[in-house]
């Protein structure tokens, strides 16, 4: 059996166990359930920060090297553009696809939540309202590159690594190769590094299921089972989407690429992060023949701007949020609301 199938059916059967002990000791030992779930937690955790830990010097080493080698800054403008149209077009229809079907589905409005419970809802909405655009463009360029890699801000590392990797493309290859290689050397060592880290998935995800059911028993499947219903069917149109227009570019090999992106899918599913598949997707675009450069280039910038499911969460989430407190809004509203 090959060691992708055997993570694989290794995290699918942590699933399961997380399920089964969460819930032994849920019904049975009710008052340990906290302490227990404290505990257990922190193998999720621990898997999290692993992760995390890798992310900023993967994201900067592969970025780099992907502007670097490209060398071409024509190239460059060509594909950042062509991903940026991408990346646009798709969160608008992710959008539109998830404002309809609520409104269609109208998750919220199986019940409705007493009026003290809505202080969670009002802060919130008071949070929502402090954003701006400001705030937005503000936080995509780092005061500080040391204070962006502390804080593993994805954007503003991809910020800085874009305009480092432009900076030695145009130094001459006479200056740089050295130091590209090294760069290069290091993305390796880091991919390495995932492979290690990818073992220890199981026992993240085990943990992070047994919290969660330890806590709040099998009712947690039920408390927002309808709307996790309506979603994910949104979600599978979204995908259905996504298929088509991928089936019209690839072709057949569209059934290789899910095959082999279906473990980092199971992953971030089970530990509610895409932080932690960020490695494992690099290294299997590349095997799946995506171009190195390519990759390292496109795949932090999809992390940043490409959020489709992202959009199509707030969507619902928003909306839901509104129907089951009986906020009335208008699809105007609704549009204004999300595009902010």
């Amino acid at each position: 059996m090959k060691g992708q199938n055997k993570l694989f059916i290794a995290i699918v059967v942590a699933l399961i166990l997380g399920v089964i002990l969460g819930g032994i000791v849920h019904t049975q030992y009710p008052e340990s359930s906290e302490s227990f779930s404290k505990n257990i937690k922190l193998l999720g955790t621990i898997f999290i920060r692993l992760v995390q830990m890798i992310i900023a010097p993967l994201v900067f080493t592969t970025l780099v090297v992907g502007i670097a080698k490209m060398s071409d800054m024509k190239m460059i403008g060509r594909v950042g553009t062509k991903a940026m149209l991408w990346f646009i077009s798709a969160s608008l229809v992710s959008l539109m696809i998830g404002l309809v079907l609520v409104n269609w589905l109208e998750p919220g409005h199986v019940t409705k939540l007493p009026i003290h419970d809505a202080a969670s809802a009002d802060e919130l909405l008071k949070t929502s309202k402090g954003f701006s655009m400001e705030d937005f463009v503000k936080h995509i360029f780092p005061k500080s590159v040391f204070e962006a890699f502390a804080t593993n801000e994805v954007l503003q590392i991809v910020v800085f690594s874009i305009m480092f990797g432009i900076a030695l493309a145009n130094m001459g290859e006479e200056y740089t190769k050295p130091l590209i290689k090294a760069f290069e050397i290091c993305a390796h060592a880091i991919l390495k590094m995932v492979g290690y880290i990818m073992w220890f998935a199981p026992f993240g995800v085990l943990g992070a299921i047994a919290a969660v059911v330890a806590t709040n028993g099998f009712e947690i499947f039920k408390v927002y089972a309808i709307y996790l219903r309506d979603f994910f069917f949104a979600l599978g149109i979204l995908w259905l989407v996504l298929c088509i227009v991928g089936y019209l570019i690839l072709g057949n090999r569209l059934f290789e690429l899910l095959r082999r992106i279906k473990e980092p899918l199971l992953i971030a599913f089970s530990t509610t992060s895409s932080e932690a598949v960020f490695p494992k997707l690099v290294e299997e675009l590349e095997r799946f023949g995506c171009n190195n450069r390519i990759v390292s280039f496109i795949l932090p910038l999809g992390y940043s701007f490409n959020l489709d499911g992202s959009m199509m969460y707030m969507t619902f989430a928003s909306i839901f949020i509104a129907q089951i407190y009986g906020i009335e809004m208008s699809i105007g509203q609704q549009i204004t609301m999300l595009l902010v």
